[in-house]
């Protein structure tokens, strides 16, 4: 049986995947900072699946400590990876000038350094067994600009390139790296009173549901995509097609 690792795992995209590669049969290591939710979504799982099948670790991804103790209860639970996938992420708003260095800081350490910590921690594994698929979760805002979110957009960004170098590195170990770029999906973290206004820039009159990212992942995840590598994905409801020009 296949096992991936999923950090974010426990809310929007992040759950979203972990209850499709549970329902294709794969083992999940859920890992997220919402210790309270994860636990508790860990028993709820348990009771689905066993477990033998599901594990869940309180991580901190721009911690190395943290990501340490992630590697270890991984590999204590499962002994090995097949797929990992980089889904922790936050959100910063405002212009260049507006963003505290804090804030700067942190959305880069999260968004950027959690996909660097948690990919080098297991990739040596990976390495090893000459097989894996790392599948990172960008954004449409890593392919263009938004108004008030020039952190974020930065993060995103640095996420697509690092995929590609990341394909072009470990390639000849028989391991896969590609992203996802999702467009405004209806998870937790997206206003409510916003997703009718943005559904109204999509051809399809509505923006993304969770699930329909988390068939991407498994997507770029599995051997359906095994031509694939250094690739990034959008899946945003068309929301990225158009030049601008108005409707007629």
């Amino acid at each position: 049986m296949q096992t991936v690792l999923i950090t974010g795992g426990t809310s929007g995209i992040g759950l979203s995947t972990t209850r499709l590669f549970l329902a294709k049969g794969w083992n999940v290591m859920m890992a997220s900072d919402q210790e309270e939710k994860g636990e508790r979504l860990y028993d709820e799982l348990e009771k689905e699946v066993g477990k033998e099948r599901i594990g869940f670790s309180f991580t901190d991804v721009s911690s190395q400590a943290s990501v340490s103790h992630l590697q270890q209860a991984t590999y204590d639970k499962f002994q090995k990876i097949d797929a990992l996938v980089n889904d922790a992420g936050i959100v910063v708003n405002g212009k260049l000038h507006e963003v505290e260095e804090q804030d700067w800081d942190r959305v880069f350490a999260v968004n950027v350094k959690g996909t660097y910590l948690v990919s080098k921690a297991f990739l040596p594994q990976m390495m090893a067994q000459k097989s894996g698929t790392i599948v990172n979760i960008s954004s449409v805002s890593g392919l263009a600009g938004d108004y008030d979110m020039v952190a974020y957009n930065a993060t995103k960004g640095a996420i697509i390139n690092m995929t590609r170098a990341m394909a072009m590195d470990y390639g000849l170990y028989g391991i896969r790296v590609n992203s996802i770029a999702p467009g405004p999906t209806q998870t937790p973290l997206f206003p409510a009173d916003q997703i009718e206004r943005f559904g109204h820039y999509s051809p399809l009159g509505r923006i993304v549901q969770p699930e329909e990212i988390a068939e991407a992942v498994y997507f770029a995840a599995t051997s359906a995509s095994s031509a694939m590598t250094g690739e990034t994905i959008p899946i945003t409801a068309g929301f990225e097609i158009k030049t601008g020009q108005p409707a007629k």
